[in-house]
């Protein structure tokens, strides 16, 4: 009768525990057909991303808003960056995206410059004023091949 009783403990115990995992799983992969979801996604292209990696930070005013989801080749050879920022911030469209360091030699991470329209970014479209990244090497070696205008 004590073993039965174990084998019934142990089971109630796997089964509290392969719930919690799975709503782990559907917390942290923020589904939004379960869950709502508590971010959105826009667009910035840019000339040059060297450096930013999907996971980066997105920031406004110093503040994190959001993370780099991914990076991609447009037709126009542009680099389109996907951000998923937080939903509740609002980025009106004349906003200005651009490629900073953080720090002299941090990561780099996109800084959104928050505009003045009253009209705001819907998820999927693109920041269209962009700044890209500098690339330092051809700006020192411009500088000491005296190639600087």
């Amino acid at each position: 009768m004590s073993n039965s009783r174990v084998e019934i403990m142990v089971g109630i115990f796997l089964v509290l525990g392969l719930m919690a995992f799975g709503w782990l799983a559907i917390q942290l992969g923020e589904l939004p057909w379960l869950t709502g979801s508590t971010t959105y996604v826009v667009y910035a292209d840019f000339d040059n991303v060297s450096g930013v990696k999907p996971g980066a930070d997105v920031q406004i005013a110093g503040v994190t808003v959001g993370t780099v989801r991914e990076l991609e080749l447009t037709d126009d050879a542009l680099a389109r960056a996907a951000m998923q920022i937080d939903k509740t911030i609002k980025i009106p469209v004349d906003s200005m995206a651009s490629v900073k360091s953080q720090g002299i030699i941090g990561d780099k991470i996109i800084q959104i410059t928050l505009g003045g329209d009253e009209e705001n970014l819907k998820p999927g479209e693109v920041i269209s004023d962009t700044e890209s990244s500098v690339d330092l090497e051809s700006l020192i070696s411009k500088f000491a091949f005296g190639q600087v205008k």
